[in-house]
C-alpha cells in the first residue's frame, strides 16, 4: 500500500480537511473515515494514561489526541483548530486536553520527535517543544535525522541541554512513545490526527482528521 499509508481528504465548504490512515494489523484494509464532524464507528475511548495534560481538572470534558509530530495535518488541526479549543473551552477551565503519541512508521523523525516532547516534560517543558515542533515543522521534517535539530530547540527553550540529550540518546522514552501507539490502536485510533471527546459520564465519540474548530465545538458543547 505505497508509504503504508493513504491520504484521506475530507471536502469540506471551508477548503479540504484530513488526516493520514494507516492499515490496521494483519492486512485488513484501513477503516472507512467519518463523514466531517461525524463521530466514527463505536470503540472503546482511549485513556488518559500518564501523558501531558493541559487544563484544570475541574473539566468536565476530555479531548485526547493521538498525533504525529511530523503529519501535515496534525500541523493543520495545531495551526487552524487547536489555538480555537484552547481559548474557548480549555483556558475557561470546561475542557482538559491529552496529547499522546502515534508516530507513523513512514515519518522518519516523528518517533524522536514524540520522545523530545517526552524528554522536554522531564524539565516541564512539555508543551514548548509540543508548540515549537508544529510552529516549526517545515524546518525539521524533511531532514535525514532531525534529533540536532531537537537538541537545538531544546536550548532555545533554555532547557538542560545535557539532561535532555541524554534523554534522547538513551531513548528514555521510545517504549512509552510505542504504548501510546498500541493504546491509540486498541481505541479505534487508526490514523493522524486521531481523537476521543470524552464527556463526564465517560462515553466518548471519535474525530478524525483535521477537522475544522466548529466540528470539535458541536461535540464539545452536547457533553457540557
Amino acid at each position: 500500500m505505497g508509504l503504508l499509508g493513504l491520504i484521506v481528504g475530507y471536502g469540506l465548504a471551508a477548503g479540504v480537511q484530513g488526516g493520514i490512515t494507516i492499515p490496521q494489523l494483519q492486512g485488513n484494509a484501513p477503516a472507512a473515515p467519518s463523514a466531517p464532524g461525524e463521530p466514527a464507528a463505536p470503540s472503546t475511548p482511549a485513556t488518559v494514561d500518564d501523558d501531558a495534560v493541559l487544563g484544570g481538572d475541574s473539566a468536565t470534558v476530555t479531548i485526547i489526541e493521538f498525533t504525529d509530530y511530523q503529519c501535515p495535518f496534525c500541523g493543520r488541526h495545531y495551526s487552524q483548530t487547536f489555538g480555537e479549543i484552547k481559548k474557548n473551552y480549555i483556558d475557561t477551565g470546561k475542557v482538559k486536553y491529552v496529547v499522546r503519541d502515534f508516530p507513523l512508521s513512514f515519518h522518519q523523525n516523528a518517533q524522536k520527535a514524540a520522545e523530545a516532547t517526552e524528554c522536554a516534560g522531564d524539565q516541564d517543558n512539555f508543551w514548548e517543544m509540543h508548540d515549537l515542533l508544529f510552529s516549526k515543522q517545515d524546518e525539521w521534517s524533511s531532514e535525514s535525522d532531525a534529533t540536532k535539530t531537537f537538541a537545538k530547540y531544546a536550548r532555545d527553550l533554555k532547557m538542560n541541554a545535557a539532561a535532555f540529550q541524554t534523554c534522547m540518546d538513551e531513548d528514555t522514552y521510545a517504549d512509552e512513545v510505542q504504548k501510546d501507539m498500541a493504546d491509540g490502536s486498541s481505541a479505534g485510533i487508526d490514523g493522524t490526527p486521531g481523537f476521543w471527546v470524552i464527556g463526564p459520564d465517560g462515553k466518548g465519540e471519535q474525530i478524525s482528521g483535521a477537522q475544522p474548530y466548529q466540528n470539535f465545538a458541536s461535540v464539545i458543547d452536547k457533553m457540557l
